[in-house]
């Protein structure tokens, strides 16, 4: 302690030798004697400050001190600058532990510069009495206490600079009092008095009644405050603002205190949780000042001055201001979060983070977003990781079916033949959606627990759902995005992936296609030939005749009898015949179908609803393949009769019969004009299309789904089973305008099978007239070889009134029902061939060329030239008409 007390006074004296060195005409006892006084006094100052406990050690403080001084005395900045130079050498030494106090005692060795070069020392001013020594000590510890200066410096002048003593009239005359203290000077005394409101203020700062500043107690008004009358307009003023913090933390108080999780659910909890510890943070800061308050108040009550004490209510207001700032915005928040939850709730204050530009406002929001976020996170994980919805209170953007509902859920309708297991269970809610993601995102991260719930639930992996989640799982929180997208991205190929296997590899999902395709589609030709031949004379006797037993011994003898027995034995078993209700007068033609049980999961893909489609088109090509086989049937019997029993009777229905076959030949044509259309044109190109779409390497359930929707609407489309006749956008003006293709199309096919029967009721004349002139012949043999006349008048007269006026009308009969079903035939092909011709659809205008490309049927490119003579034809229509030729 001793050599600590050397060195400080060796130091001294060294500076004062420096910077006072003795004059030439001075003696030098005198010079010794005025540099001991110099070398006491800072001595002197030293022992005084270095008993002070309440100060600061803030170097930076002390440095911008010196900076003003020298910027205030001298005329230039460079002195400045050099101080601010040597402050930075000072600061960054290691050697030196008490930096503070070297400038420090710089400051107070600092005198005002000379008025003049040469002038000598300006005299000391005289030593402090002990009692202005303890002022002026008090005074300084103040301006470097913790709670800053509490009265502004004095602004000294060059009159006053020069011997200023550091007395408390010169305090007086200079300085700056507080307020309540002037105040007090000139008899304007506060009731109640400042001590007495800060006394109270941490009770009104915590939202608590005082006798001082009292809340209303009705709960109308119970966020009012009553301010003393007696106060002047300045102290009301610091009140006022003092009660803002006041009234909002009482707000949000009973706000944090209110229970209605019900409505706000877990998002709205976190968000009372994250004001409520916000809400302590500001309850921290008020004990604070109520220990500051305390502090003064004791002092004040020992005999010190109240106003020396560094608090004040404008002190106060300054200490909250912060403060006052988070309850403001807390308060906005909750206000603009009414009736909100979920991700609504989190994009309400997601907006202040991102769209406000206060720097304090948007770290205070994602100070706010890091609590609130959590259980929106949580429910994340556990849906992307498990595949289960965690959502009590429905928050999320997934929202799960009531058992209990049907046909709607949330809002969402249920759509025709949708699986429940997959499209109708869980909902997309985008109004739920947070904009903390996007929309897109979020829509991945939708099908990602879908597939796992489905995986889970529906194919019977709850093994591997349960590894994959303990080996993937991961914390979610706000603000790594970067990170979250790519844990998303992660789950979502790994999940997409483990699906398709299972799809197509456990349970066949592409062979189930294919044989959909070949049984129900007709695209396996051999066996539904040999079907149809094993079938014909069953299915010709009236329906309630038919038993399912013997359809399906013919449909197992067909399979045996063709190519299909190569087939997968799992698909054959599923494949099955069965007959549809039946009506009266229907036979088994109009009743026989064919059906393919498909069972979960594939049932995701194909639906109830795509079943039904398929069986709707199965039916359509089940008739047109009956009329083929019927006009073959008709065909081959006329073409075998024209080598024997036809050409007997040639005189006779020759000219019929010709006009009978060009008419089945034309019939013959459209049909297969039509199945090569549907087979090929049609079925064939949709179905490269879907396997064009299931084969992508990135491809999801749910395009495996609209890929297969696509390719069913495609073939029900294009195929004529779900257009209506229109031309362009306005329908024929004609009287059977209501009809569809599938409509007209069914007409045109019964309109063959009649005509096929009354070609088949000419058959059975030309034979009956075959057989009555073999009788004949035969009859006139047998009497020419009794020697007799082959003929005579009796029975050529009885022939001539027996047979011969009959088989007359009957073939009268038969020309005019064979020229009325060729006549609306050919009605119905022009009528079809027109609506052809204005379809927009390329593929549709394309079967009118196929059907007439030879310009067989006059009469409709007749109406064709007549419609643009008129000026009627245009667009998508006269495109159309030119596809007719």
């Amino acid at each position: 302690m001793a050599d600590h007390a050397e060195r400080v006074e060796s130091a001294l004296y060294q500076l004062v030798e420096t910077f006072l060195p003795g004059h030439e005409d001075e003696d030098d006892s005198d010079t010794e004697a005025r540099q001991d006084e110099h070398v006491q006094r800072a001595q002197d100052i030293i022992a005084r400050f270095s008993m002070q406990s309440e100060l600061v050690e803030d170097p930076q403080h002390l440095g911008d001190l010196i900076k003003q001084q020298l910027i205030r005395y001298h005329p230039t900045t460079d002195q400045a600058k050099r101080f601010s130079s040597l402050q930075t050498k000072l600061l960054s030494q290691t050697v030196l532990s008490k930096k503070w106090g070297v400038l420090k005692f710089l400051l107070e060795l600092s005198n005002p510069p000379d008025s003049a070069p040469g002038t000598p020392e300006p005299a000391l001013p005289p030593p402090l009495s002990p009692t202005e020594e303890q002022e002026n000590n008090s005074e300084f510890a103040k301006a470097f206490s913790y709670q800053g200066l509490h009265r502004l410096p004095v602004r000294e002048t060059p009159q006053t600079s020069r011997h200023t003593s550091f007395n408390e009239q010169s305090l007086d005359l200079v300085g700056m009092r507080p307020k309540a203290e002037l105040l007090a000077m000139h008899g304007q005394v506060n009731e109640p008095s400042e001590q007495a409101l800060l006394s109270t203020m941490p009770f009104t700062l915590l939202g608590l009644s005082s006798h001082q500043l009292p809340f209303k107690s009705t709960p109308q008004a119970k966020y009012t405050l009553s301010l003393p009358p007696t106060l002047p307009l300045p102290v009301v003023s610091l009140l006022h603002n003092l009660a803002e913090p006041s009234l909002l933390y009482r707000s949000l108080d009973d706000y944090v205190q209110s229970d209605d999780s019900t409505t706000s659910g877990l998002v709205g909890q976190s968000l009372r949780s994250a004001i409520g510890t916000e809400l302590r943070g500001y309850v921290e800061l008020v004990g604070a000042l109520e220990s500051q308050i305390r502090r003064a108040i004791a002092s004040a009550e020992r005999g010190d001055s109240f106003s020396n004490s560094g608090v004040t209510l404008k002190r106060c207001m300054i200490w909250t201001r912060e403060a006052t700032m988070g309850l403001r915005l807390m308060s906005q928040i909750v206000e603009k979060c009414t009736g909100q939850k979920g991700g609504q709730l989190i994009s309400t204050i997601h907006a202040f983070a991102s769209d406000h530009g206060d720097p304090f406002v948007r770290c205070f929001a994602e100070r706010v977003l890091t609590v609130v976020t959590r259980p929106f996170y949580d429910m994340l994980r556990h849906w992307i990781y498990e595949g289960e919805l965690m959502d009590p209170f429905v928050e999320f953007f997934v929202t799960e079916e009531a058992p209990g509902d049907e046909g709607t859920a949330s809002g969402v309708s249920m759509k025709p033949g949708a699986t429940s297991v997959w499209q109708d269970k869980y909902h997309f809610h985008s109004l739920q959606v947070p904009t903390i993601i996007s929309e897109g995102f979020a829509k991945k991260v939708f099908l990602i627990g879908k597939s796992l719930n489905f995986i889970r639930h529906s194919c019977g992996e709850n093994d591997w759902v349960d590894s994959y989640s303990k080996s993937t799982s991961k914390e979610l929180r706000y603000g790594d995005t970067a990170k979250l997208e790519m844990n998303i991205d992660e789950a979502y190929k790994t999940t997409m992936k483990r699906l398709i296997e299972l799809m197509g590899n456990k349970f066949k999902l592409f062979e189930h296609l294919m044989a959909l395709k070949k049984f129900l589609l007709l695209g396996q030709g051999d066996f539904i030939a040999l079907l149809m031949e094993s079938l014909a004379d069953n299915l010709d006797r009236p329906a309630n005749t038919l038993y399912r037993h013997n359809l399906t011994a013919q449909l197992e003898h067909a399979i045996r009898g063709s190519n299909a027995q190569f087939e997968n034995p799992d698909m054959l078993a599923r494949l099955d015949a069965r007959m549809l209700e039946l009506s009266h007068g229907e036979v088994g033609w109009d009743v026989f179908t064919l059906e393919y049980k498909v069972e979960a999961p594939v049932d995701v893909v194909v639906t109830q609803y795509g079943s039904k489609q398929y069986l709707k088109v199965f039916n359509f090509l089940w008739r047109i393949k009956r009329v083929e086989y019927a006009l073959s049937t008709c065909w081959r019997k006329s073409m075998t009769g024209a080598r024997g029993v036809l050409r007997q009777v040639d005189d006779h229905v020759g000219e019929d019969w010709k006009r009978a076959r060009c008419v089945v030949a034309e019939m013959v044509h459209f049909v297969n004009q039509l199945q090569y259309y549907i087979l090929f044109e049609v079925i064939e190109a949709s179905w490269k299309d879907l396997q064009a779409h299931i084969t992508k390497p990135d491809v999801t359930l749910d395009d495996l789904i609209s890929a297969h929707t696509s390719y069913l609407r495609n073939i029900t489309h294009k195929g004529l089973l779900g257009v209506t006749a229109t031309r362009g956008s306005k329908k024929r003006p004609s009287s059977d305008s209501d009809e569809s293709f599938l409509q007209q199309l069914h007409e045109l096919l019964k309109l063959m099978l009649h005509y096929k029967d009354a070609v088949d009721g000419l058959y059975g004349h030309s034979v009956a007239e075959f057989t009555r002139r073999q009788e004949r012949d035969a009859k006139i043999t047998t009497r020419t070889e009794e020697g007799k006349w082959g003929t005579n008048e009796a029975d050529e007269g009885m022939d001539m009134s027996s047979s011969e006026g009959y088989t007359d009308q009957e073939l009268h009969n038969l020309r005019g029902r064979l020229k009325q079903l060729h006549a609306d035939f050919s009605r119905r092909v022009v009528q079809l061939l027109a609506d052809l011709a204005w379809q927009q659809d390329a593929d549709l205008r394309l079967l009118g060329v196929l059907l007439s490309f030879n310009e067989y049927y006059p009469a409709y490119h007749r109406k064709r030239v007549r419609d643009r003579r008129a000026g009627g034809e245009g667009g998508e229509g006269g495109e159309g008409g030119d596809y007719g030729g």
